[in-house]
This record gives structure tokens, C-alpha cells and sequence, in this order.
């Protein structure tokens, strides 16, 4: 099959119509390097958090909880540094630790008190909330103000693209190095392919699955920080990323790699999404365009990605391994008077 075909590059095609339509549509304000930079860098943030929850996507596993997640790591880092009068550097670091926590709770409950990952994120994810409103005082934080603080993210690079796009860069590449060139992507992907296949291949599923987890809450709270000094903190912004992070994600499992969850093709649907409702806006002026593109957007990459040749395919082989591991698993006796 052609490698450059509407299959792995739908979205590059997809971008491109949004492009040429919206630049002739409004071209003095969407094809100006102003709006360039703006949806790189005000989609970065987005972006990260979508690659937060590719990684327990791979294993098999939802994590619901890291709207809250990220939204608590921003208000953390803004009121130790506003209120308590802490560096910026052990904010960060206290931050992001108490997100790393989180994720390690996350695969308690999943790993060992086999709770199902939806029931459990939806769960912790509300505790979560519970505990901003402890930490905020149930009031709006400031923002810290320091030049150390507001370089973090703003600082301007390569011509007018913020700082924080390039951690993005970064952060994606380094991820696709791991799910695609390490033994540890490798089980990653195994264990949420055929989780029963993998186990009588040795690899430790549930090893897998929580550190999925842990990874995915930690990375969500980098993402908190990054947000809280791009845009100052805020009590409810995370369940907002939520749905676009699912929507990129599941998008993007139709790119590059059909079929499966992978970096690239989720950060090419996180740009592709963003340029649509960006050009939908300026010609609409209406600013709840957003949430409803991004929902349909979710629920026809998971369409297509179901009706995908590749997954299908993929499903077949998978029920195949299945069949043969049940009749060989077989009591001995049973499969004898059944021949």
C-alpha cells in the first residue's frame, strides 16, 4: 500500500483542506505567522497531555484522573511560591513529585485491588478535586511573579515560537525513542495487545500497566507547571484537557501507525484539531466551537480507527493467539473426550 496514503496521512490531507480554505476564507487573520505561533504555543500544553495518556492507552489502560491531575499541579506550584514563599525550582519539584504520587495510587488500586482503570481514575480524579479545594482555600491563586517563573515558558525562540514548544518537541521525542527503540516500549505495547499472549511471554503485565500510570499522573504534572507559568493558574482548566488529549489520542492511532497509539501521529492530530477550530473561529467568532469539534473529532477516530483494515487484522491475529492459548491451557482429560 502507497506509504504517503489517505490510511497513515489522513490528518496531513486534513490540514492542509483546513488550510487552504480558512486562508482564503479569512487570510489577513489565519495565514499570518501571529496565529503560527499562537496555536504552537498555546497547543503544546495540549499536546503533552496527550502523549500523558498515550502511554497507559499502550498498556490498555484509561486514565481518566489526569484533568485533576494537572489541574492540582498547577495550583500547587502557584501557591507555594504565592503563599509560602518557596523557590521556584522546589515548587516544581514538590509538584511534581505529589503528581507522581498520585500515579502510584492510581496503580495500587488498578494493580493490586483490581479495580478497573475507568472506576478508579473517575475515582481518584474526584479526590483529586476535593483536595485542590484544600489547597486553594477554595479561592483563585495568584500567579507567581518572578523572571524565573514567567521565563520558564514565554521566553521566545526560532523567530517568535514560545519556549514551551520546544519542551514539547522534546518531550515527544523522547517518547517515541521509548514506546519505539527500547525493550520497555516494546512490553509496553504487549502488555495492552494481548495481555494474556504477553504474560506467557514473560513480561510482567502488571508491572507495566502501573508504571503506565505513573508515568502518565507525572507527566500530567509537568504539563500543570508548564500551564501555570504559560497561562497562571486556574481552578478548573484540566477538565477542559481532558477530551482534547482522548481526541488527539485516538486520532492519532489512525496516523502514522494505524491502529496503534504512537507519538507522532497524536501530535500531528493535536495540531491538525487545533487549526480547525482556530480557522472555525475567526470566521464564526464563536468560542464553544471548540468542545464540540473536539467531540466529534473523538468519536469518528474511534470509528475509523475500529474500521481500520490494519486493527482488524490485528484483532483477528490477536482472537487467534487467544483460541490456541484456551485449547492449550485445555484440561488434558476434557480435550480428550471432546476428540
Amino acid at each position: 500500500m502507497n506509504r504517503l496514503g489517505f490510511d497513515r496521512f489522513s490528518a496531513f490531507y486534513l490540514g492542509a483542506i483546513f488550510i487552504l480554505v480558512f486562508g482564503i476564507w479569512t487570510p489577513d487573520l489565519f495565514l499570518t505567522s501571529s496565529t503560527v505561533h499562537t496555536i504552537a504555543s498555546s497547543q503544546a500544553i495540549s499536546a503533552i497531555m496527550a502523549i500523558a495518556v498515550i502511554v497507559p492507552l499502550a498498556t490498555g489502560v484509561f486514565d481518566l484522573s489526569v484533568g485533576a491531575v494537572v489541574n492540582l499541579s498547577a495550583v500547587i506550584v502557584a501557591v507555594l511560591q504565592v503563599r509560602n514563599g518557596w523557590g521556584v525550582w522546589q515548587s516544581i519539584g514538590v509538584a511534581v513529585g505529589v503528581c507522581a504520587g498520585i500515579g502510584v495510587i492510581n496503580g495500587f488500586i488498578v494493580v493490586k485491588l483490581r479495580v478497573g482503570a475507568l472506576i478508579a481514575t473517575l475515582g481518584t480524579g474526584t479526590i483529586i478535586g476535593a483536595f485542590q479545594t484544600i489547597v486553594s482555600k477554595q479561592t483563585q491563586p495568584l500567579p507567581p511573579d518572578s523572571d524565573l517563573w514567567n521565563n520558564l515558558t514565554q521566553t521566545t525562540i526560532l523567530g517568535g515560537f514560545q519556549i514551551v514548544v520546544l519542551y514539547l518537541v522534546v518531550i515527544a521525542v523522547f517518547f517515541w525513542w521509548l514506546l519505539e527503540h527500547t525493550p520497555m516500549g516494546r512490553q509496553l505495547y504487549a502488555s495492552g495487545g494481548n495481555p494474556d499472549a504477553a504474560r506467557l511471554s514473560g513480561v510482567n503485565v502488571d508491572k507495566w500497566r502501573w508504571l503506565s500510570l505513573v508515568i502518565s499522573a507525572t507527566l500530567s504534572g509537568v504539563a500543570g507547571v508548564l500551564y501555570c507559568s504559560l497561562s497562571g493558574p486556574s481552578l478548573t482548566f484540566g477538565a477542559a484537557l481532558l477530551l482534547p488529549a482522548y481526541a488527539a489520542a485516538f486520532l492519532g492511532s489512525t496516523q502514522i501507525r494505524p491502529g496503534r497509539f504512537n507519538i507522532w501521529g497524536t501530535v500531528i492530530a493535536v495540531y491538525v484539531l487545533a487549526t480547525g477550530i482556530q480557522g472555525l473561529q475567526y470566521v464564526t467568532g464563536v468560542q464553544w466551537l471548540g468542545d464540540m469539534f473536539n467531540g466529534v473529532a473523538l468519536v469518528l477516530a474511534v470509528a475509523f480507527a475500529s474500521l481500520s483494515p490494519v486493527l482488524k487484522a490485528r484483532r483477528l491475529r490477536a482472537a487467534t493467539v487467544e483460541e490456541k492459548l484456551a485449547d492449550f491451557e485445555e484440561d488434558p482429560e476434557e480435550k480428550l473426550i471432546r476428540s
